[in-house]
């Protein structure tokens, strides 16, 4: 996942600032803090214009908004269909709910909604794709052995380890890493690095933990149409790609193009990384 921080990013564009001569006003806060009429850019600003509201936005008058509905898209029969895969006793049968998936989009009100329908459809279509391959159509909430890894950047220090707490994969989309837990949670308000377990107690915050890495990470690429295949390379790129595990790279695509017909979509080009 990616490894870039978000004080890193602040930093910066603050630095490019005073090297202009104009030090950027540029406001966030928790969920992004902005105004009405501003924009939520990809890495956690507000403001307009193109650099805001353009590719990346998650949140306000983004660029290319077509008003889709996505909780008509993802409707519980959907969604339904996806969790009644996962064995009888799964945990993450009743943890993982439509409810939270949606509620969790107010924060994220671009997901989805960018481009044209067909885009909408296939952007929720390779999200819940992920999902279902890092979870098992939602019956893992956690990292299998998740414990017994070292999910600790010690080089980071933006946010750094804390003893005694482990950064494996928790919730749709497996979040990991202590760099990934900290922005997350200082994006999302809440104790990432400190507590990084809610993302596998509380349903909300960890369907809103997976939505802030798929807009920092893989929408962009989805509204740039680079294909399902970049989505992979932005995931698990490093484990799956280029040939180091075509089956698990399969596996994703299986479901993309399963969930693609369910939505009633063409899953276009691009589709292996």
């Amino acid at each position: 996942m990616a490894s870039l921080s978000f004080r890193n990013i602040l930093m910066t564009l603050t630095l490019v600032g005073i090297l202009s001569g104009i030090l950027p006003e540029i406001t966030l806060g928790q969920n992004c803090g902005c105004a009405s009429g501003l924009c939520c850019s990809q890495f956690g600003f507000c403001d307009t214009g193109n650099d805001f509201c353009g590719t990346g936005c998650q949140s306000g008058p983004c660029i290319g908004s077509n008003g889709v509905s996505v909780a008509d898209i993802v409707s519980q029969a959907f969604f339904d269909g996806i969790v009644n895969q996962a064995p009888a006793g799964c945990v993450g049968k009743s943890f993982y709910t439509r409810s939270a998936f949606l509620n969790a989009l107010s924060s994220f009100s671009a997901f989805g909604t960018i481009g044209t329908v067909d885009d909408s459809r296939r952007e929720i279509a390779a999200f819940f794709a992920h999902a279902s391959h890092e979870t098992g159509s939602f019956c893992k909430i956690e990292e299998d052995d998740g414990a017994s890894k070292d999910y600790c950047e010690e080089s980071n220090t933006d946010y750094p380890c804390v003893p005694n707490k482990n950064y494996y994969g928790r919730g749709p989309l497996q979040l990991s890493w202590n760099y990934n837990y900290g922005a997350a949670g200082e994006f999302l308000g809440f104790d990432g690095l400190n507590n990084p377990e809610i993302v596998a107690t509380d349903s909300l915050v960890s369907f809103r933990a997976a939505l802030w890495y798929w807009m920092r990470n893989v929408h962009p690429i989805m509204t740039t149409g680079q294909g399902f295949g970049a989505t992979i390379r932005a995931i698990n790129g490093d484990v799956e790609c280029d040939g180091k595990k075509p089956d698990l790279v399969t596996a994703r695509v299986n479901l993309y193009t399963d969930f693609c017909n369910q939505l009633g979509v063409a899953p276009g080009d691009n589709l292996r990384c």
